[in-house]
């Protein structure tokens, strides 16, 4: 059986391989679990022992098929967990991401299975993000672009916000940047701050976070659910 915090370790790497699609650095590690570089090694070592992890020194860790399928375990016990939350207990969509982390490691697969159920089994969470089914399979996602690589003047509608911590969501959330609602694109300055308008008013969000915003075309969700009946 797995502690906690290997499990966060788990869902940690994989998060960070599926946005840059590399290795791992024990430095992007320690950084994204805001901890030391030594304590990531010491774990890393231990989930190499376990098979979970493969290492290349100076090279850093990826995860094994053994390890591929621990994590998506985890994040589909998270984001049904998030999905729950939102759905069922009326918490706010920015407000669900750390509760999901501290009750992901002590649900069991047969639960979260009725909550799929319960739910009508959701493809994405409350942020966008995919759902792995019972199967442990990533359901085929819209094609997307980045808010940090749009164009002044696009008219996009947000379809999911990648890893953040609830502060940073609740900011998103106050600013009317959450998915599925609509953005223009307004503005892109030379040294990054993307300015954007929402029902909320207008907004320039850092580079760093407006990468993590994920959209389509506005264009295409019109075209996508038809004329209004």
């Amino acid at each position: 059986m797995l502690s906690a915090v290997m499990e966060d370790y788990i869902k940690a790497i994989y998060a960070i391989e599926s946005e840059t699609d590399e290795r791992v650095s024990t430095s992007a590690l320690a950084d994204y679990l805001d901890v030391t570089p030594p304590t990531v090694s010491s774990m890393i070592k231990k989930l190499e022992e376990r098979g979970l992890v493969d290492r290349e020194e100076y090279k850093g860790v990826t995860l094994t098929d053994e390890g591929e399928v621990v994590a998506l375990e985890i994040l589909r016990h998270h984001r049904l967990l998030e999905s729950f939350l939102t759905e069922a207990l009326d918490y706010d969509w920015a407000d669900v991401h750390e509760e999901a982390d501290r009750l992901e490691h002590h649900v069991s697969d047969e639960l979260t299975d009725r909550i799929a159920e319960s739910l009508g089994h959701p493809l994405a969470d409350p942020h966008g993000d995919p759902i792995p089914t019972r199967e442990l399979e990533l359901p085929e996602a819209d094609d997307t672009v980045r808010l940090s690589a749009a164009n002044e003047g696009d008219q996009l509608v947000v379809r999911r916000i990648r890893h953040q911590g609830d502060e940073e969501l609740r900011y998103l959330a106050d600013a009317g940047v959450e998915p599925n609602e609509p953005l223009e694109v307004v503005d892109i300055a030379p040294f990054g701050m993307v300015t954007v308008r929402t029902a909320a008013g207008e907004q320039a969000l850092p580079q760093e976070i407006s990468r993590l915003i994920e959209a389509v075309p506005a264009e295409d969700v019109e075209e996508s659910e038809g004329p209004p009946a």
